[in-house]
Order: structure tokens, then sequence, then C-alpha cells
């Protein structure tokens, strides 16, 4: 019986899936010394450099585990390069409400978290429950109910910030809803 030649890549249809070719493939290996796994996860050797280790899965995890973003740079330098990258960031400031909320459904924003524990309510609360425990705790620690309480002060302000964020984001969640 004569050995067929002809290709099954020919024609259509096309009779292989598209990238099921008979040579073989080349691996890289993992870089991390006597490891046999495949090394298919890009880490930099050090900062703003090109040059890449290829890890596997573990030995990445490992890697990042220690990896130090900041490390060899002085106070000063690491500091303005924080400062350089945030202001880099800045055309993502309209999409910052809808960044990771952790607890709940994900349709609140880390701060409004925050302005949620500050008023003691629960993180699904709607706005007619943040409107009312604003109210009631703005009513006792105002500083005129207690005048000359530092705290009672501290604690006032605290509210009022978390009832802005609270009520900005509800703008903007009805505004985007119209």
């Amino acid at each position: 019986m004569a050995r067929s030649t002809r290709s099954s890549d020919w024609g259509f249809p096309r009779w292989r899936a598209y990238g099921a070719e008979r040579e073989a493939v080349q691996v890289r290996m993992c870089d991390r010394h006597g490891c046999d796994q495949p090394g298919d996860r890009p880490a930099p050797k050090s900062p703003n450099s090109r040059e890449r280790w290829y890890f596997c899965e573990t030995h990445a995890a490992e890697y990042n585990r220690n990896w130090d973003y900041f490390a060899g740079l002085t106070a000063e330098e690491a500091a303005k390069r924080e400062a350089d990258e945030r202001r880099d960031a800045s055309g993502f400031a309209e999409a910052k409400y809808n960044g990771w909320a952790g607890p709940g459904d994900g349709s609140r924003s880390r701060d409004e978290i925050r302005a949620l524990e500050v008023l003691e309510l629960e993180v699904d609360s709607d706005f007619e429950a943040v409107r009312l425990a604003w109210r009631r705790l703005a009513k006792v620690n105002h500083p005129d109910v207690k005048p000359g309480d530092a705290e009672a002060a501290k604690r006032f302000q605290a509210i009022q910030a978390a009832y802005d964020v609270l009520k900005a984001a509800e703008e903007r969640r009805t505004w985007k809803g119209d």
C-alpha cells in the first residue's frame, strides 16, 4: 500500500483545525534552575529593562511575591516615579467609579464602601437609607449640639465627607441611567 503524500490542509473544507500543524512546536523552558516546566510567563530582569525571565506559573508567583518595583531607588526617586505614574493614569479618572468594590455586587467603588462604613450601613443600602443615617449621625455629632468637643467635630466632618461621596456617586448613577 502506497503512502499518501497529500496534505490534509488543502481545499475546502479544511480537514484539520487551524493551528494543528505537524511541525514540532518550540517550547521555552522555565528559567529557574532545575525546573522542567514550560516558561510562558515573562518577568522583567530589572526595572526599565527590556530583558525578561520566562518562568512557569509556580516560579512566576514566587518571583512576583518578592518583586519590589522601587528596588534600588531612593525615597525621593520612588516618590517621584509614583507621582509621575499616577499623573499618567489621569486619563482613566472618568471611569474610576467602575473600580473594584470589594464586598457586595460590584456596583460600588472602594470609596463608597468606606463611606457606607462611616455611616454604619450595609454595602447594599439604598440612597434613602444613606440619607436617613446621615441625618441621624449629623444630629448627634453636630458642633452646635456638642460645642467644644473636638472628637464630635471630627466625626461630623467624616460623616459629611461620606455623605458627599455617596451623593456624588448616586448622581452619577442616576445621570448615566437617564
